[in-house]
């Protein structure tokens, strides 16, 4: 019986360091388990932290331009990261990398990188659409401009271009070419906000304008100490065609924002709050700061190369009160001569087109029916835009004006 009974304390004992072996074995195996899926997952929820965030920011309703950080949540990183504002198409590309602006300053190829320490000047940009017919008057415009503060581009109508080349300023131009083509058409697809990023101002000229009386950079002094956003020179009403009061130069004073009319139909006096009488400036050598014209391009549609009717709402650009940001330069004035170059076959023949029909008639019909749609557009637009709020009720009716 004292056997039988030492047997059995020996096999338990064997049972229980046996079991204690498994127990031991079974605890090394689950905790290296453990371990080793806490790093798998967390390489894993790293990988898909930045992918997420990736995905968030090309989605296009993402939150990536909140603006604010949000540093409370479990992984401020990717909260921080989600809040960086990214122009579409470069989310996944290092932010240092990404260049958002570019410019039209022409570069030499070769020594560019050589250390320079002279300050870059303060740049603004000269364009002008021009045929041929008028390179004598052009050419008068630029000299005005001095090239170490003016950037100066030509839209080239009538798809001359060679014939520039003998002027000494016109291997320094940027020149562009498209036949029959208006300015606002040249603008609105070589004139991007962010191309022209760097330029303070931006001259929209036509051809036709004698500059005699003008210099730009006082002209430019004036509109920054009158915090002019948009503007233009005056008229000189002896020697250039008008076609609106605004623009006739006032021999009293500086600058005028403001035109009087008190006879007649649509009358102009001290109360007038918005066009014709104020807060506008006609479209055949208009100004604009850097901010008005990423405003004005905006405004500017595809397909309505004439642009009429959007004189009267530039207000909507002036960057806050167009009855204080808008006006006209008394003090730096230009002749407006009034040529008909558009489809006019007098100005605008083709070399190889001699007889050319004159097309001036129908250029001015479809500007006038361009302003009626662009009218009509305005109108829907701030009716089914339920978030906006007009400053300035309802505006003006638009008239129209030259191309």
């Amino acid at each position: 019986m004292k056997s039988l009974n030492s047997a059995s304390v020996l096999s338990d004992s064997k049972t229980r360091t046996c079991l204690w072996s498994l127990f031991i074995a079974a605890s090394l195996i689950c905790g290296a388990y453990f371990i080793c899926s806490s790093f798998i997952s967390k390489d894993y929820r790293g990988r898909l932290t930045r992918w997420q965030v990736i995905y968030g920011m090309q989605k296009p309703n993402s939150n990536a331009c909140k603006g604010q950080s949000r540093s409370s949540g479990k992984n401020p990183k990717s909260d921080t990261c989600k809040d960086q504002c990214r122009p579409s198409g470069s989310e996944v590309l290092p932010q240092g990398i990404v260049v958002k602006t570019s410019n039209l300053g022409m570069l030499p190829l070769w020594s560019y990188h050589e250390k320079n320490n002279n300050p870059k000047p303060s740049m603004s940009l000269l364009t002008i659409a021009a045929g041929i017919k008028q390179k004598e008057i052009v050419k008068k415009i630029v000299k005005k401009f001095p090239l170490s503060h003016f950037v100066v581009m030509i839209f080239h109508y009538d798809g001359i271009v060679d014939e520039w080349r003998d002027l000494e300023w016109s291997h320094h131009a940027i020149h562009v070419s498209a036949v029959n083509q208006t300015k606002w058409w040249f603008a609105k697809r070589f004139l991007h906000p962010d191309i022209v990023a760097e330029y303070n101002y931006i001259f929209l000229w036509d051809e036709d304008l004698g500059v005699e009386n003008f210099d730009p950079r006082r002209y430019l002094s004036i509109v920054e100490r009158e915090g002019l956003e948009i503007s233009q020179p005056a008229l000189d009403p002896k020697k250039s065609e008008i076609h609106h009061q605004i623009t006739v130069r006032s021999w009293k004073s500086t600058v005028h924002r403001r035109a009087y009319k008190f006879r007649g139909h649509g009358r102009c006096d001290n109360n007038s709050t918005g066009p014709p009488c104020i807060g506008w400036v006609e479209m055949m050598a208009p100004v604009f700061s850097r901010a008005a014209w990423r405003c004005v391009w905006y405004m500017i549609q595809n397909d309505l190369i004439h642009a009429w009717g959007l004189d009267k709402l530039l207000g909507y650009c002036a960057q806050g009160d167009r009855t204080k940001n808008v006006g006209v330069v008394d003090a730096e004035y230009i002749v407006h001569m009034g040529f008909p170059t558009l489809g006019g076959s007098d100005k605008n023949e083709m070399p190889s087109e001699p007889h050319k029909v004159n097309r001036r008639g129908e250029v001015r019909m479809q500007s006038s029916i361009e302003m009626e749609i662009f009218k009509k557009r305005w109108e829907n637009a701030t009716k089914e835009d339920i978030c906006w709020v007009d400053p300035y009720g309802k505006p003006s009716n638009q008239s129209s004006h030259r191309s």
